[in-house]
């Protein structure tokens, strides 16, 4: 296990293993390939004219969606004040499109039912609205995952890279200090977050929206294809400031193994 920026600060009051876990919704647990938000965006943007690439629509993935959109119509040199329609229309999209593309990543029941017999807290945060991840919360209830607390932007007064809601989910689930939170996201806005709280951040690189691909493509490029595809989002999340990467949150069990032996080295 190979720790990625050792020179990362993380504060550490006294705290010998970890306590919360901060999941990601799109591409971490849910929407492998983080799709959902992809074919809204640029479908949105297409029905008003404009041309957005799926790399484009991808930049700025794990903002809270209208400042993702004013970041589109900026890079478009468009006016910003079409956010407001645009947006009123990507929601009422985003919320059709989410129920086809809200399916569990594989091992993710598993993984978080270990989290669990480790006495970890569960949150989640999002660049998603309350009726999005509520919609979330209960298709994924019904297939066997569910967290402690899950918070939106709107919610805490700002989205990411802001730690608000990190910070909120650590008061309302009365876990501290920062050092025994980890946060495990798909983007660099994710690791931000992480880093902007204190907490460790680990970057989830297959899944998510780093690749860029559902797992039926995915598995469909070749070898070649694959690992170039990989190695390019472990790069990316890593340059982000990411401590660790992982392809999928299936394999966090062995950062947080490392993580709580290095809170137990440090703490002595």
């Amino acid at each position: 296990m190979q720790l990625l920026n050792p020179n990362i600060p993380v504060a550490l009051a006294p705290v010998e293993r970890l306590r919360l876990v901060v999941l990601d919704w799109a591409g971490t647990t849910v929407d492998f390939g983080s799709l959902a938000p992809i074919k809204t965006l640029t479908d949105v943007f297409a029905k008003a004219g404009v041309t957005v690439t799926e790399e484009e629509a991808r930049r700025d993935m794990g903002l809270p969606k209208k400042e993702h959109i004013l970041r589109i119509l900026a890079a478009k040199q468009l006016a910003e004040s079409e956010v407001e329609e645009l947006y009123r229309k990507f929601v009422a999209q985003q919320l059709s499109c989410l129920d086809r593309y809200s399916d569990l990543i594989a091992g993710v029941p598993e993984a978080v039912e270990r989290f669990r017999q480790r006495s970890l807290k569960i949150g989640t945060t999002t660049g998603y609205t309350r009726e999005m991840v509520n919609l979330l919360i209960q298709k994924s209830a019904t297939a066997g995952y569910s967290a402690d607390c899950n918070l939106t932007p709107e919610e805490v007064g700002a989205g990411r890279p802001h730690p608000f809601m990190i910070l909120s989910i650590a008061v309302r689930l009365q876990v501290y200090p920062a050092a025994a939170v980890v946060k495990v996201g798909d983007t660099p806005a994710d690791i931000a977050e992480g880093l902007n709280a204190g907490a460790w951040s680990v970057g989830v690189a297959k899944t998510g929206n780093m690749v860029g691909r559902s797992q039926q493509e995915f598995e469909a490029l070749s070898t070649a294809e694959q690992q170039a595809r990989l190695t390019q989002a472990r790069d990316e999340l890593a340059a982000a400031g990411a401590h660790y990467v992982v392809d999928s949150v299936a394999e966090l069990d062995p950062v947080l193994d490392d993580i709580d032996a290095r809170l137990r080295s440090r703490s002595r």
